[in-house]
């Protein structure tokens, strides 16, 4: 008798668990395109905007070095180990592997002893400056999301511009300037992001926190991005609600996050003092041991995935929408003007999925397998509901799929995709009462256990027992 009653409770358990897997467990991520929800018109998909999950973005970097052959080893040289004029005795030769300091020691793997890093040639060419420009490509849309970190192997240098490109580099802005004395390299005053405000965030400074000497625990270089996020997120970035909220209604401030390609420009590199010793000259150059670009691939809220592909990354586009950044909508589903998701209303957001075009609708296409042939349909069996998928069409508001053409759609809702309200189309339009564009959802994640909580309770063994 008790153990039948077990087996009761878990069964019910069981099939609780199954209803809660379709619902995402934090809602404010934006890592779930669509959830199945049940109605009383029964189970249909519930569309919201998503996002694809941060990375380590550096594993499908590009990097190009300019002037080509400013990396050190050919010829072999030797240089001053940290800057030390008593130390120079070190040597670098690109055709011997240990004494080599190719630009890809810039993004292997940290930890090892010695450490490996990227080398370019020494000063030896003193007064003639000593520039080098290092072009991190993406050949992708990227939205940075944790600091822009450099480390250096040798001094950091005495000057040094960041810069972003929005365009595969074809235009440049500078994102922050670098310098020992900011006044004297690029005229402008020394600031730091803590300076820095909400109604500020986006100025572009010139800083002189990253730019001292020699000292073996002063090697790294950031770009604040999670110090700006605090501004509109909190101290400990608790509140990313109104982060996002900013982002979605502040062009300027989304796109200061976001690039395609990354470009360090080193300027001068470290002396440590005032003036530079002209006799001993292998002491100045630049060495990089690790860049880390944290970020996401943008696809304007219409993915969770990104895919490498042919050596390019490419979003895993939901919504009826297509390409790179999924930034158009497919063929056949350009019922409306394409439109990015948003973020709001929080948690959930806003998919804008991309409708089927009216003549599609009315004359399905010859080739094109998104629309099946109606008459080859199976009937659908009593008792399985007949939900559309993601190539089919999407009926909103609580609307269902009939033999995946049509939608089937609430009272309250009208329209070939149940996308508009009834009540606009009445004498004297939609009064507050109306539903606010949304049918009225089903029991949420939340409330199913509670509903379920009599069974349960039912099924318990008498006191006692």
């Amino acid at each position: 008798m008790y153990l039948s009653r077990f087996l009761s409770l878990h069964t019910l358990w069981v099939t609780v668990s199954s209803v809660m897997q379709h619902y995402p467990s934090v809602w404010g991520h934006y890592d779930v395109c669509k959830t199945q929800i049940y109605t009383e018109e029964g189970k249909v998909w519930d569309y919201m905007a998503c996002q694809p999950e941060a990375r380590d973005m550096i594993k499908y970097v590009k990097v190009t070095l300019d002037p080509p052959d400013i990396t050190c080893g050919d010829p072999p040289e030797t240089f001053c180990a940290m800057g030390n004029p008593y130390m120079c005795n070190n040597e670098c030769d690109a055709s011997t592997q240990e004494l080599a300091h190719p630009p890809e020691l810039m993004f292997d793997l940290e930890g090892r002893h010695p450490s490996t890093f990227w080398q370019s040639t020494t000063w030896k060419d003193y007064p003639k400056p000593l520039h080098v420009n290092i072009t991190l490509s993406w050949n992708k849309t990227i939205e940075l999301t944790d600091n822009i970190v450099i480390t250096f192997e040798s001094g950091r240098p005495d000057q040094m511009i960041l810069e972003k490109s929005l365009d595969y580099g074809r235009t440049w802005q500078p994102y922050q300037y670098y310098a020992t004395d900011c006044l004297d390299a690029f005229h402008m005053d020394p600031k730091s992001v803590r300076d820095l405000s909400q109604h500020t965030v986006l100025e572009i400074i010139c800083t002189e926190e990253y730019s001292t000497g020699y000292m073996t625990n002063s090697k790294i270089i950031h770009f604040e991005i999670k110090d700006r996020f605090a501004f509109f997120a909190g101290p400990r970035l608790h509140n990313m609600a109104s982060l996002y909220g900013q982002l979605d209604t502040t062009k300027k401030l989304r796109d200061f996050f976001t690039i395609t390609d990354l470009r360090i420009r080193l300027l001068r590199p470290a002396t440590g003092e005032i003036y530079v010793d002209e006799q001993h000259l292998a002491r100045y150059f630049y060495a990089i041991s690790d860049i880390r670009v944290y970020g996401r691939c943008k696809c304007n809220l219409h993915a969770t995935g990104c895919k490498e592909e042919n050596k390019r990354l490419l979003c895993e586009c939901e919504h009826n929408t297509t390409g790179p950044d999924c930034g158009k909508c497919k063929k056949n589903y350009q019922g409306r003007p394409w439109s990015p998701g948003s973020y709001l209303p929080i948690p959930k957001g806003t998919a804008n999925i991309c409708i089927p075009s009216i003549s599609s609708i009315g004359n399905p296409p010859k080739f094109d397998r998104i629309w099946p042939n109606i008459s080859s349909l199976e009937v659908s069996k009593p008792n399985q509901a007949n939900v559309c998928d993601n190539e089919l069409l999407h009926c909103q508001n609580g609307g269902t799929c009939i033999n995946n053409v049509r939608c089937q759609c609430p009272p309250a809702y009208t329209g070939i995709l149940c996308e508009k309200l009834r009540c606009e189309r009445e004498p004297g339009g939609c009064g507050r009462s109306s539903a606010p564009g949304r049918a009225a959802p089903g029991p949420g994640p939340r409330l199913l256990p509670l509903l379920l909580l009599p069974a349960l309770l039912a099924a318990r063994p008498p006191h006692g027992c």
